[in-house]
């Protein structure tokens, strides 16, 4: 499968039947998450930040990267063959060749992100979830936004807890 139609049958699995806005957002989400799992270029000494060699902002990944964050299955828990919305990720619904209304509309915003024509109304978002469920990971964490019932959160590498190898010192001490 190409990773159009990847993107876009994700989208369609785990937002398909949310507004266009939360449809944006899950595909903006794919494309950072895709973004962060490229390696950073070399920084160039003296470069300023937007020029070439700067590290203000990571290259766009391209549709393979962004195809293979769409399968993880830790993010988009309709890729488990038990999730009920695997159904809708492995067989689009049957009729004419584009399928129903919503698989059409998740086609045409899986275009627009992977051209990079796409906003990205997350503010970096990483992380999502829907509104049935809490994940652990979200409960001390601010969200950066909620778009049509779904809450996204960007997780940086500074929010990782201590390391046991390296423990933190969390009391004072007493004189």
């Amino acid at each position: 499968m190409d990773p159009a139609e990847t993107l876009s049958r994700t989208l369609y699995a785990e937002a398909g039947t949310r507004p266009l806005r939360a449809i944006e957002a899950l595909a903006a989400l794919v494309l950072n998450r895709a973004r962060a799992a490229l390696p950073r270029p070399p920084r160039r000494p003296g470069a300023a930040p937007f020029a070439p060699g700067g590290h203000a902002r990571l290259p766009d990944p391209g549709p393979w990267a962004v195809a293979e964050a769409c399968r993880d299955p830790f993010l988009f828990p309709s890729y488990n063959p038990r999730h009920p919305a695997h159904a809708r990720l492995t067989a689009p619904p049957p009729g004419e060749p584009a399928g129903d209304a919503a698989l059409a509309m998740c086609r045409r915003v899986a275009a627009r992100a992977l051209a990079g024509a796409l906003a990205d109304p997350t503010g970096g978002a990483t992380h999502w979830h829907g509104p049935d469920r809490l994940p652990a990971w979200a409960v001390a964490r601010e969200a950066e936004a909620e778009i049509g019932g779904l809450v996204f959160y960007r997780l940086d590498a500074v929010d990782r807890p201590a390391s046991p190898a390296r423990p933190v010192l969390v009391a004072a001490q007493v004189a």
